[in-house]
């Protein structure tokens, strides 16, 4: 591909973020930062757009050095940097990357979005989980938005080199991202073939990237962690009723963040002292003993806390409108909040809610529980997916030396 001048370049630019519908009060700053980068590079001799010519620029204009690039930053420097960032990314894929869509549409072109439309029904007849049909279906908006910025409007022109140009879009993002995508992907490209949209199975070429879950650690937390975290809530004030019945469900139980916002009142059973729901991720039923703590935490925050809300859900968000947790809400701000509170902190490991799960797990195999049973308690179908709490338990490792002399064996 020809390399186009800075000019040409940010002109198509231009009209990509116009195709995508960015507002006037966007294209108004987009349009000066630009203007003040043309002359940048003018001042320096500078036809072409290079990535140093934009970190000299950022530099130069507001002071923003190339150390500073991987920290986190004020959200004015944030979008200095996103400025830059986005031209090169243009120039690369001819594409706007790593947009962030919390209001807004993903697609635009009108063939898409029904072809959207039928491949989210077609994950809803496979059953798949709502949280991995969102998955399924947003992953791939972003490769077919990608194809209506090169041009592509229908699937019949679709290779195998453009769905590899997509896939090196990807780039930068961590390997359990990038196996999603294409997971999501190989999904998509089968639903294609299935209705003959595409005569190629493109899924059957699609490249493995398998990020084992056996290769992280995962984050758990130490007991004067989880007491200095749920001895900072206000137990005195609704919504930190709300909190501390949550996170002790969470500790508890470890249940999944989904499982906990779907509680309903039909799930308690006060007579049998039992939790009794169905798992949203692999729709297999539980029953849990409703130990004494959970269960006068649920009843206190109904009591006293829970606003008088028409909802089904037991936890409800306490600014107005009250309404139930939504979808994509991980509840990670909870945890946060607390930690910021209780000076616990954030460094290295990850501290949302799925950490205090695993942090159940692993109290559970410190106390020599079989790796079944905890599969059981936790809801896992496969004790290979509760093989990975192992790695918590140093002594346990310490108990599994390898055979050197096996591994090493010359035939």
């Amino acid at each position: 591909m020809e390399k186009k001048q800075l000019k040409d370049l940010l002109s198509d630019l231009e009209q990509e973020l116009l195709r995508l519908g960015y507002t006037e009060g966007s294209m108004k700053f987009y349009r000066r930062r630009w203007e003040q980068l043309k002359d940048f590079a003018e001042n320096h001799g500078e036809l072409y757009y290079t990535e140093q010519l934009g970190m000299d620029f950022v530099l130069e204009r507001f002071a923003i050095t190339q150390d500073d690039f991987g920290r986190t930053l004020p959200q004015a420097q944030t979008q200095e940097l996103r400025v830059i960032r986005m031209i090169g990314d243009f120039q690369m894929h001819h594409a706007i990357l790593r947009r962030y869509l919390k209001h807004r549409q993903i697609l635009t072109d009108s063939f898409f979005i029904e072809t959207s439309n039928r491949f989210q029904q077609f994950c809803v007849k496979k059953e798949y989980s709502k949280v991995t049909t969102e998955h399924y279906v947003k992953q791939s908006a972003y490769f077919m938005d990608y194809l209506a910025a090169q041009g592509i409007h229908r699937f019949d022109s679709l290779t195998l080199n453009i769905i590899n140009a997509y896939i090196r879009t990807l780039a930068g993002f961590t390997h359990k991202t990038v196996e999603q995508n294409i997971c999501s992907l190989r999904t998509f490209f089968r639903f294609l073939y299935q209705e003959g949209t595409v005569p190629t199975d493109f899924a059957e070429k699609m490249p493995m990237v398998k990020a084992r879950k056996q290769t992280t650690i995962p984050s758990v937390w130490t007991h004067e962690e989880l007491q200095q975290l749920i001895g900072a809530i206000d137990r005195g004030s609704p919504k930190g009723k709300r909190d501390y019945a949550i996170i002790l469900i969470a500790c508890r139980f470890g249940m999944r963040c989904s499982d906990i916002k779907n509680l309903c009142f039909d799930n308690f059973n006060w007579a049998k002292n039992t939790l009794c729901f169905v798992q949203s991720k692999t729709k297999q039923p539980m029953e849990l003993p409703l130990v004494p703590d959970v269960g006068w935490a649920v009843i206190d925050y109904l009591k006293f806390g829970r606003p008088k809300v028409d909802s089904p859900r037991i936890f409800v968000r306490h600014m107005a409108p009250f309404l139930p947790f939504s979808e994509g809400d991980h509840l990670n701000q909870l945890i946060r909040a607390y930690m910021e509170k209780a000076h616990i902190s954030m460094l290295k490991k990850r501290r949302g809610m799925h950490s205090l799960r695993h942090t159940m797990a692993s109290v559970l195999l410190e106390k020599d529980t079989p790796l079944p049973v905890i599969s059981d308690i936790i809801g896992h179908l496969d004790t290979n997916s509760t093989a990975v709490y192992l790695k918590v338990d140093m002594n346990r490792l310490a108990e599994c030396p390898l055979d050197f002399e096996e591994v090493i064996r010359i035939e």
